[in-house]
């Protein structure tokens, strides 16, 4: 039996309780029966306005915060992509009927966000509840001092929770900045590589604490090549910053006494099984022959860089891809390759997330790094690297961290 096709506009308008759809400006896109029909407005008095010039704050109130309240959970729905419930707010609304007059309500809302295919929020879902009558049944009698204190009590519990949300919203974001700190002081600065240069990126995740893993290392090799790297530890915080530092520090060691990138990723995995929350951590990284005009590389379960060609053609080095590092439970070497660059050609390297979307093939975000490349191919490395940022990472900021380094050949 075929399952009916379903409405589901004539759903959102009938659910019960009031609903509003709103853009992450905070502008209303749609509304329900019962929101229309409670907060006395109908939907063409709300689409397309904003929130707070549809139901500005009552001027009679010089206590009033129920707008700071409401605006605030909102924008931290829409920052951190994770459904804020707020605690009971007082916000009054004007009534229609008579302009001047301002009604006292109390509510209990609810703010949500939308994901799109990209992972950005593209819609946050407003849901409240009007509580002013149960508060008035318990309150509004004078001799029933049990009503009172009921009344009481549920402000006190209901503005503890909201304290203990952001107590922990404090904690979350000191933790975030202390493992910004950490992985800034262990990331290498921009440097002179010779006549050749360079550009090193690396942006944290906007709103979330999946940061801190990502990383990135230029280093000088004894026969006077150089080594570039990019890794991705899984993990967020405190924890990916401690392990990223261990694996960027042994890569580099293991670059300058190995034979070749596979050695030294080989020599990296091995090192990764003894630290803790590396497993799945994923590198690559190309060695550099200035003499012989070569790239070498190894790469271990991550994106492949790419080396973009003066007339403006891109190739991806995949071709000596394994899985990431710690994945097999036996020990076995690491492939590698090599590949002939143009004197003017630009080598990229990156962390995933310059180029992958939730719900979305790794090979459309190629797609569109091979396109702005080619787009910008005579760009220096400093405002390259600002357009693929610019280009690649979405508009709304980026979900994931990412790293990324540029190098003239």
């Amino acid at each position: 039996m075929q399952d009916p096709e379903i409405d589901y506009a004539a759903v959102f308008r009938a659910l019960p309780g009031m609903v509003a759809l709103l853009t992450p400006e905070l502008v209303y896109v749609d509304a329900n029966e019962d929101f229309e029909r409670l907060s006395g407005r109908t939907r063409e008095e709300l689409v397309g306005r904003y929130i707070f010039d549809v139901f500005p704050e009552n001027p009679k109130d010089p206590a009033a915060a129920g707008m700071r309240e409401t605006r605030e959970s909102m924008l931290r729905a829409v920052a951190t992509g994770e459904r804020d419930t707020m605690a009971l707010v007082r916000y009054d609304i004007e009534d229609p009927q008579r302009p001047g007059k301002w009604v006292e309500h109390v509510w209990s809302p609810v703010n949500a966000p939308v994901l799109g295919p990209d992972g950005e929020v593209m819609l946050l879902v407003h849901r409240v509840e009007e509580v002013t009558e149960f508060i008035r049944a318990f309150g509004g009698k004078a001799d029933d001092r049990r009503a009172r204190v009921l009344e009481a009590e549920l402000y006190t519990r209901a503005r503890e929770l909201q304290e203990v949300n952001e107590r922990l919203r404090r904690a979350h974001a000191h933790e975030r900045e202390v493992a910004l700190t950490l992985q800034a002081a262990m990331l290498p600065p921009p440097r002179p590589v010779g006549h050749h240069r360079a550009a090193v990126r690396y942006r944290p995740a906007v709103g979330a604490l999946n940061v801190c893993g990502d990383w990135y290392d230029l280093v000088d090799l004894p026969d006077g090549g150089m080594a570039i790297a990019v890794g991705d530890v899984v993990g967020h915080g405190l924890a990916a910053a401690c392990a990223m530092g261990q694996l960027r520090s042994a890569l580099s060691a293991a670059c300058r006494v190995a034979d070749g990138p596979g050695s030294a990723l080989e020599a990296l995995g091995l090192y990764a099984r003894f630290v803790e929350g590396a497993e799945s951590a994923t590198a690559v990284t190309t060695f550099v022959d200035w003499d012989d005009h070569t790239i070498t590389y190894s790469c271990a379960g991550h994106p492949p860089p790419a080396l973009l060609d003066p007339d403006g053609s891109v190739t991806f080095l995949d071709r000596a891809t394994d899985p990431p590092l710690g994945a097999r439970p036996e020990h076995v070497g690491r492939p590698e390759t090599s590949i002939r660059f143009t004197e003017g050609a630009t080598l990229v390297l990156y962390t995933d997330g310059l180029i992958e979307r939730r719900t979305e093939d790794i090979d459309r975000g190629l797609a569109r790094l091979a396109d702005s490349l080619t787009r910008h191919r005579e760009a220096e490395p400093e405002p390259l690297a600002d357009a693929l940022l610019a280009d690649l990472l979405p508009t709304g900021g980026n979900t994931d961290d990412t790293a990324l380094v540029v190098l003239r050949l």
